[in-house]
C-alpha cells in the first residue's frame, strides 16, 4: 500500500509521539529485585540503628528473595553515608537508613550539605521513635531537694547560669533539647558539649553536668539501677517504658516534643512500585516478634507508615528543627 507524503508525515510524526510517551514511562518493578540489595549506614556499627540494620536484612532478604548487605558509612553527623544513598542510582538497589539528625536537623546545622535532605531520599517506613529523657545526676538533686521537673526550673531561676548540662556534642539532640528548654522555661543553663554521648554520661555520672537529656535506650539501665533520676521524657506522650515519668509538657514546659526517630529510605526518583514493595516488606519485618522485642527494649514507640505517611513525617519534622537549631545557636561550618 502507499501513502501520500503528507500521510507518510503524519505516520512519523504519530510513531515519534507513542515512543517518547514509552521512554517517559518510568522503569517498573517486574523482575525487582534482582540482585542483592545495598543498605547504607550513615553510623559506626555497634550502635541501635546498625543493630537494628542488620537484624531487618536477616529478616527483610529472604522475603526479597536477595540478600541485603549492610555497610557502615560513618561520618561528618550522617552526611557522608546519607550522600551515597542520595547519590546512588535511583532504582531501589541502594537503601540506607535515615534520621532525625540527617533529614531534619542537619539541613539547619550545616552551612551546605552535599544532598538535599528531602528531594534526594524517597523514605520507605520509619523503623522507631525512641524518647530522650531529661536525666539528673542523683546527689546533685538530693543536695539541692529536687524531685521534679518544675523544681529544676526553680533551682535554675534561683540560681541564674549555674545550673550546666552535658550532650554528645555541639548540634546533638541532647544539646538541642536543652537549648529548648532554656528557651520554653526561660532559664539560662550552661552547655557542655563532649565527644560522644557515652562520655557526656559518664560526666552526668561523675557530677561534671548537672543533667543530661539522653536517649532512653541508653539511659534506661542507669535510671533501674537508680545512678540517675528522670525527670521527663522528651515525646508528647508517656513512654511504656517509664509510665511513671512525666512528659515535659505534663511537667510546665510548653510546645516540648522532640523524640529520636529513625527509618528506611531509598534514593529519590526510586519507581513507586518499588518503594511500595520496600516498604510491604520491611513493615511484615518490622512486626515480627524478635523485631518487635529488640524495638521494645530500645524504649521504641512503633508506629507503622505508608511510605506516603512517612514522606509526610519527614518534611514536617525538617521544618520544625528550623526553630530548634536557631533557638540554640547550633552550627557546623
Amino acid at each position: 500500500m502507499r501513502y501520500s507524503s503528507a500521510r507518510r508525515a503524519m505516520l512519523t510524526g504519530a510513531l515519534a509521539i507513542i515512543a517518547s510517551s514509552v521512554v517517559s514511562i518510568p522503569a517498573m518493578a517486574a523482575g525487582y529485585p534482582d540482585k542483592p540489595l545495598r543498605f547504607i549506614v550513615p553510623y559506626p556499627p555497634g550502635g541501635p540503628l546498625d543493630t537494628m540494620a542488620r537484624l531487618l536484612a536477616q529478616k527483610a532478604g529472604p522475603e526479597l528473595g536477595q540478600p541485603i548487605i549492610v555497610e557502615n558509612r560513618a561520618g561528618a553527623g550522617g552526611n557522608i553515608g546519607a550522600d551515597l544513598i542520595a547519590k546512588a542510582s535511583p532504582d531501589g538497589y541502594t537503601l540506607g537508613m535515615g534520621a532525625v539528625a540527617i533529614n531534619a536537623i542537619n539541613p539547619w546545622l550545616f552551612a551546605k550539605l552535599p544532598f538535599d535532605p528531602v528531594k534526594d531520599f524517597a523514605p520507605v517506613t520509619i523503623v522507631a521513635s525512641v524518647p530522650n529523657v531529661l536525666n539528673v545526676n542523683v546527689a546533685f538533686a538530693q543536695k539541692n531537694n529536687i524531685k521534679t521537673l518544675a523544681d529544676l526550673i526553680a533551682f535554675a531561676k534561683a540560681h541564674p547560669g549555674k545550673l550546666n548540662f552535658g550532650s554528645g556534642g555541639n548540634g546533638s539532640a541532647g544539646h538541642l533539647a536543652g537549648a529548648l528548654l532554656n528557651a520554653r522555661a526561660g532559664i539560662q543553663a550552661q552547655h557542655i558539649p563532649y565527644q560522644g554521648a557515652a562520655p557526656a554520661q559518664l560526666a552526668l555520672l561523675s557530677g561534671q553536668s548537672d543533667f543530661m537529656f539522653d536517649n532512653l535506650a541508653a539511659s534506661a539501665p542507669l535510671i533501674k539501677d537508680g545512678k540517675v533520676l528522670p525527670l521527663a521524657v522528651t515525646t508528647a506522650k508517656r513512654s511504656s517504658l517509664l509510665p511513671n515519668v512525666p512528659t515535659m509538657q505534663e511537667g510546665g514546659v510548653k510546645d516540648f516534643d522532640l523524640g529520636t526517630w529513625f527509618g528506611i529510605m531509598t534514593t529519590g526518583g526510586a519507581p513507586a512500585d518499588v518503594v511500595a514493595k520496600l516498604n510491604k516488606v520491611y513493615s511484615d519485618a518490622l512486626r515480627q516478634p524478635e523485631v518487635r522485642k529488640v524495638l521494645l527494649d530500645m524504649g521504641s514507640e512503633i508506629q507503622p507508615m505508608s511510605a506516603a505517611e512517612f514522606t509526610e513525617f519527614v518534611k514536617r519534622e525538617k521544618d520544625k528543627y528550623q526553630e530548634i537549631v536557631k533557638v540554640s545557636g547550633a552550627n557546623v561550618n
